[in-house]
């Protein structure tokens, strides 16, 4: 099973969150682009992701609902800037609630690690460096990291 995540800050405005798994680059490309393998991992379990819109292509839109099983929505949304399947995608990133500060510039690079596993890095770039404070204080780790716990699940599930 791979480590959990790591989270790296670099300047004062941005976080590197690198994390690995055990699937081939491929797979977790499509895990993450694909909105019915999407559904499957994003967010918390006990959540229902509502909307999972995606128009995968430069200028391409993009717009997550989730909803809590208290009726509590978390929705965010941005668009596209860069696709280069399946190494990388880069896109903006703003919640409904504003809870980052702002909109947020997300760049996510796969990198294959020769052994069929895959390396994600993940630099998110904030609009203050007082944003990147409080979204480092966040508990925004702990949730990737269930998320990421049940991409593990899913790859594994994929490549059986």
């Amino acid at each position: 099973m791979p480590k959990p995540l790591t989270i790296e800050a670099v300047g004062d405005r941005q976080l590197v969150i690198t994390r690995d798994f055990d699937g081939p680059r491929d797979l977790v490309w499509l895990c993450y682009t694909k909105p019915e393998l999407l559904r499957r991992w994003y967010g918390l379990p006990d959540w229902q992701m509502t909307v999972c819109d995606i128009d995968l292509r430069v200028g391409g839109k993009w717009r997550f609902v989730s909803v809590s099983p208290g009726g509590y929505e978390m929705a965010s949304q941005g668009i596209y800037t860069l696709i280069d399947e399946p190494r990388q995608v880069d896109q903006t990133e703003a919640y409904d609630d504003n809870w980052t500060g702002g909109e947020t510039i997300n760049e996510l690079r796969l990198d294959a690690l020769g052994d069929g596993r895959t390396r994600t890095i993940t630099t998110v770039t904030y609009a203050t460096p007082e944003a990147r404070a409080g979204a480092a204080a966040s508990p925004m780790a702990d949730g990737m990291e269930i998320g990421f716990k049940r991409l593990d699940q899913l790859v594994a599930e994929e490549t059986t």
